[in-house]
Formats: structure tokens, C-alpha cells, sequence
């Protein structure tokens, strides 16, 4: 789903058991992806309670600064507005609140 890892940040969703979606940022989704799966002691609390989690959505970002700032903005989304982004056709910075 997303690129093998670089130098590039990504902010990314998971989806987890109980259907709810997961908002983080990584250098590497997939393997951060695993973590949340396998290492407890690496894995958000909220996840690991919810597992197994599989990642759905990803897209690259400039840098970490704006990967922190966007997951902030993401995290503020209704679970419905996160469903639209996964399938809608539009810029998904549209459908992100203002600032």
C-alpha cells in the first residue's frame, strides 16, 4: 500500500477489529503497522486492545513537522468524515478541518 521506507513521513490510518480507525504517523506505515500488532511494548494502547489492526490509508508528507500538525487535524474528524476520505475521489487535504 505504501512505499517501502525512506526519509519520508507519512500520516496514516489503521482499521481495527471493532471497525474504529487509528491515526498516526510513520516513516514506515507498514512496519509500524506490524508493531501495533506484535510488540506490545511498541504498540499504541488503543490498538493493541483493538488488534488485530490493518492499515488502509496512507499518503506522503513533507516532513515530520507537517505529519504532526496533519494527524492533529485528522485526529479531530469524525469517524464518518475519516470513511470519506478513504473513498472519496477529492484532494483528501479537502476534507481535512481548517487549522
Amino acid at each position: 500500500m505504501c512505499p517501502p521506507a525512506t526519509d519520508t513521513w507519512f500520516i496514516y490510518l489503521l482499521r481495527c477489529r471493532d471497525g474504529s480507525l487509528y491515526t498516526g504517523i510513520s516513516l514506515d506505515p507498514e512496519r509500524r503497522c506490524r508493531e501495533h500488532n506484535q510488540l506490545p511494548k511498541r504498540a499504541s494502547r488503543y490498538v493493541w486492545a483493538r488488534r488485530p489492526a490493518e492499515l488502509v490509508w496512507c499518503r506522503p508528507v513533507a516532513d515530520k513537522a507537517e505529519a504532526l500538525r496533519l494527524e492533529r487535524r485528522l485526529k479531530r474528524l469524525h469517524k464518518s468524515r475519516k470513511e470519506q476520505l478513504l473513498h472519496s475521489s477529492r484532494p483528501w487535504r479537502e476534507l481535512l478541518p481548517p487549522q
